[in-house]
């Protein structure tokens, strides 16, 4: 039950960030912020409700939640999004050690789905290999250069 308290308190981080990232920002950054703001209050209430059923009660929200920084321009918004989906998958990671199996299925759903909005807010894709050089272009082919040879 505790790991589900858990993972509730960082949805209930998550939609007042998002509520206060949606109405900082604006075109297609805020229609990701309030998508992301409408997911999160969809698990938020999918927690409440797996907590009940389990005959346990849901804590109910602080009236804020201190932020990092404050997100004062898009790029600061865009970071916190960032911060706050790893910090949601880090706290459904705890459910996956759940007995119940339907528990595990949604911590891992909800973790590929923070994981993914976090890295659909970075502006650069990840490196394909982390700690490698990155080369300017690939290296030429042996074939690219003769033509029927």
């Amino acid at each position: 039950m505790e790991k589900l308290r858990k993972a509730l308190a960082a949805e209930h981080a998550a939609v007042f960030a998002y509520g206060l990232l949606a109405a900082r920002t604006s075109g297609e950054v805020r229609r990701r912020m309030s998508a992301a703001y409408d997911a999160h209050r969809a698990q938020r209430d999918r927690l409440r409700t797996l907590i009940t059923t389990r005959g346990g009660r849901p804590a109910e929200p602080d009236a804020s939640y201190a932020l990092p920084f404050f997100p004062s321009d898009a790029k600061l918004a865009v970071k916190l999004a960032v911060q706050l989906e790893n910090g949601v998958a880090a706290a459904y990671l705890e459910l996956v050690s759940a007995r119940d199996v339907k528990v595990r299925e949604h911590a891992a759903a909800v973790m590929q789905q923070a994981v993914t909005r976090a890295y659909s807010f970075k502006p650069d894709p990840p490196a394909a290999f982390p700690g490698m050089p990155v080369a300017a272009s690939p290296p030429a082919s042996p074939s690219a250069g003769s033509a029927g040879g």
